[in-house]
């Protein structure tokens, strides 16, 4: 009876035994063709495009000077009327012109007691903006600029505040033909290490597009804008 017994646990641990035997070889085959699987190649795409911008907002700055307040304010109305008549007779429309209020300095507030006496009294900046989708007009009427000279309108103000701003504002009409060539673009470089490495490119694994960034082309045509995007694609990689 003692012997069967034994007989019995003997055969039972050789089936354990080589059980876990099959099992860790086809747990190792298993792990290897996974991690055979998991080769992979990460590579970035670039597409990047000029576009003409859309918008052109153009303020133009002139200052008038007096030791009188209401002439000042007269001055003021007189170059703003002339200003619009510029704009309007160069082929800007009457709704793509605005006024903002005149700024008013009092320099005899600013002299702190420093005994220097400013000719003028008072001084006054004022700016009419043009915000137009009609850049070639606006850009011809911005070489002309100096006919408000001759006029007697002192054009200037400060350097920042009276910067024009082209703005491209057709983003989401562009961005999936971008992005469809930077993915193909991807593709094509992870196609080319593939064969280098004598490996077959498989699906993605995963995907990321970049952001969407929008610059002058270069100083001296900001109204042209370069749109560019780069996508990091990650491929399977197999033999």
């Amino acid at each position: 009876m003692q012997d069967n017994s034994r007989t019995s646990a003997f055969i039972l641990g050789l089936f354990i035994f080589f059980g876990l035997a099959a099992l860790g070889f086809l747990m190792g085959n298993a792990l290897i063709e996974f991690k055979e699987y998991e080769r992979s190649v990460t590579v970035k795409g670039l597409s990047e495009r000029e576009f003409e911008a859309d918008i052109v907002i153009w303020p133009i700055q002139f200052t008038e000077a007096s030791n009188n307040l209401q002439e000042l304010y007269t001055a003021i109305e007189t170059s703003t009327a002339k200003t619009r008549s510029f704009l309007q007779k160069n082929g800007v429309t009457p709704d793509e012109i605005s006024v903002s209020p005149p700024a008013i300095t009092d320099k005899s507030a600013q002299q702190y007691g420093s005994g220097t006496r400013a000719e003028f009294r008072y001084t006054a900046t004022q700016t009419v903006t043009v915000f137009s989708g009609n850049i070639p007009t606006v850009r011809t009427v911005m070489a002309s600029l100096s006919e408000l000279g001759k006029q007697g309108i002192v054009i200037g103000g400060d350097l920042y505040q009276s910067q024009t701003e082209y703005i491209f504002t057709r983003l989401n009409d562009v961005k999936p033909q971008m992005i469809e060539e930077a993915t193909r673009k991807a593709r094509e470089v992870a196609q080319k290490f593939a064969a280098d490495s004598q490996s077959t490119l498989g699906k993605i694994k995963r995907a990321s597009q970049g952001q969407f960034s929008i610059d002058d082309r270069d100083k001296n045509n900001p109204h042209i804008k370069k749109v560019r995007v780069v996508s990091t694609v990650e491929y399977y990689l197999s033999d």
